[in-house]
């Protein structure tokens, strides 16, 4: 059994013994507690310490374990007044104030126990390179320095290595050209901020990822949808965009878009950087699954900075998806005086990224390990996408949606999710809330659009999912969701 676990299995048995002490009453030593439940003194530590955390009990030196007091009770405070102090804006407000986080929620937040994740935003633990996090944790901890301030644009030799990364073998982009960030959404929120000032329209492919709409209103920003093809962006609708909302901002993944999975083409590439030029427009290129491609994927592109000599890109990138949520470090690249407003915002925000997690990364990324893990994930991955390609086939029939069920529109050569198109009139909301209950959660497509969708949808993730057999049964378990929703039409 994984000590983590046996942390838990443990906590909770002694969280439920508790009643058969008194406030203050020692509880068993920690000898005891080993012979007990036939663990080792590790996990009764820590497991002592999960409860000391909750409150549950004290830990004294030398003394043992003691049932804590009871904690009075909170008394009521109301709190009324808020609804009217959130909610009043200024007469010049063009912008609620009110933020949806209701579509990054859904990516972030654990299922419960038996409910298969096809809505998640990250690797499986079976996928993170736990192992190899570990060691370099441990190996960037004993580095001199590694508890001291860090550069405020991020150790040296990080920087180097995004520079390295972001530029492609032409190295287009010096060291001085990068920002480490505390991962992507940290760095999307602060270009975001950087280039465009509250009240301003920002363009958006439509459909995109919740969390940068999340973001851009939270800066007060109003997103302006451009719809989408299995090309990428329709740059004509691009171009008429500018010139109807006045934008100088346009945000896109051109790899593996979220939620479609489509590649930019390279026309429309250099179509994208020569419309934002034309209009004076900075171009946010959000690279998240770069590091997520399959095995059979053709070669990729090269990123969007890459090709652009005039400082339109500011890049976005990060290791948090490839790795484990926790690893929360990305990187801003851009040319120009730009630069200088995104590393000002950095800095007012959250001063830098804490040196030993910089310095972890560093070690991760210089490592052996490194490239088996991305090899063995894009193995992994591919593997996963056939399988519920197939299963959906099977239980859904074709790959375009009818009155059988939903289709998978694109099979991405990169990245962790389907975008499914379900039947016209379905209710995506009925349907997830039906799947949930069926025991598979799944994203409803409404999040995904800044505007009324043109239709409804599902977003599906295969690498969050213990393996192909468990996406298997997500597959089964989604098809008695959507009879269920059907029957009730």
């Amino acid at each position: 059994m994984h000590e983590r676990s046996s942390v838990a299995e443990l906590a909770a048995i002694l969280r439920d013994g508790l009643n058969r002490y008194s406030p203050g009453e020692k509880l068993p030593s920690s000898r005891a507690l080993v012979e007990r439940h036939r663990v080792s003194p590790v996990t009764v530590s820590r497991a002592l310490a999960e409860l000391a955390a909750e409150g549950l009990v004290t830990t004294r030196p030398g003394a043992g374990a003691f049932r804590a007091e009871a904690r009075p009770q909170a008394r009521a405070v109301d709190t009324s007044w808020q609804e009217i102090a959130l909610s009043a804006e200024a007469a010049d407000d063009h912008t609620p104030r009110g933020v949806d986080a209701s579509g990054v929620l859904a990516t972030l937040a654990a299922p419960a126990p038996g409910v298969i994740e096809l809505n998640g935003g990250y690797l499986h633990p079976g996928l993170q390179p736990e192992r190899a996090l570990a060691a370099a944790l441990a190996r960037a901890g004993r580095r001199p320095g590694a508890w001291g301030r860090p550069p405020m644009e991020g150790v040296t030799e990080l920087r180097a290595w995004f520079a390295r990364e972001i530029g492609g073998p032409g190295g287009t982009l010096a060291d001085s050209d990068v920002l480490v960030t505390a991962g992507g959404q940290s760095a999307l929120t602060a270009a975001l901020r950087a280039l465009a000032p509250p009240g301003a329209p920002v363009l958006v492919e439509s459909p995109t990822y919740p969390g940068m709409l999340a973001a851009a209103r939270a800066s007060g920003l109003r997103p302006v949808p451009v719809p989408m093809d299995a090309d990428g962006v329709r740059t004509d609708l691009l171009a008429e965009a500018f010139r109807a909302s006045g934008a100088r901002l346009f945000v896109c993944q051109p790899l593996f878009q979220n939620p479609t999975g489509t590649v930019l083409t390279a026309g429309r590439r250099a179509e994208v950087l020569r419309i934002a030029r034309a209009a004076g427009a900075f171009v946010v290129e959000d690279d998240f699954a770069r590091r997520l491609v399959h095995e059979d994927a053709p070669p990729l592109p090269p990123t969007l900075i890459a090709d652009d000599p005039d400082g339109t890109v500011v890049h976005v990138c990060s290791l948090t998806k490839a790795t484990s949520p926790s690893l929360r470090v990305g990187a801003l690249a851009a040319h120009g005086p730009v630069l200088d407003r995104l590393r000002a915002i950095q800095v007012v925000d959250s001063f830098f990224v804490p040196r030993p997690l910089q310095e972890a990364a560093l070690e991760l990324v210089g490592s052996p390990a490194w490239n088996r893990h991305l090899r063995a994930v894009s193995g992994q991955l591919a593997v996963r996408r056939d399988a519920l390609a197939t299963a959906l086939r099977r239980h859904f029939g074709g790959t375009e949606p009818s009155g059988a069920g939903p289709g998978v529109q694109v099979v991405p050569p990169g990245g962790y999710h389907f975008w499914l198109r379900l039947p016209d009139g379905t209710d995506e909301a009925a349907l997830a809330g039906a799947a949930l209950r069926a025991g598979v959660a799944v994203a409803p497509g409404r999040p995904y659009f800044a505007a009324e969708p043109p239709a409804p949808h599902l977003r599906l993730t295969f690498a969050s999912a213990a393996g192909t057999a468990e996406l298997a049964e997500g597959a089964r378990r989604l098809r008695t969701a959507y009879d269920e929703v059907a029957g009730q039409g």
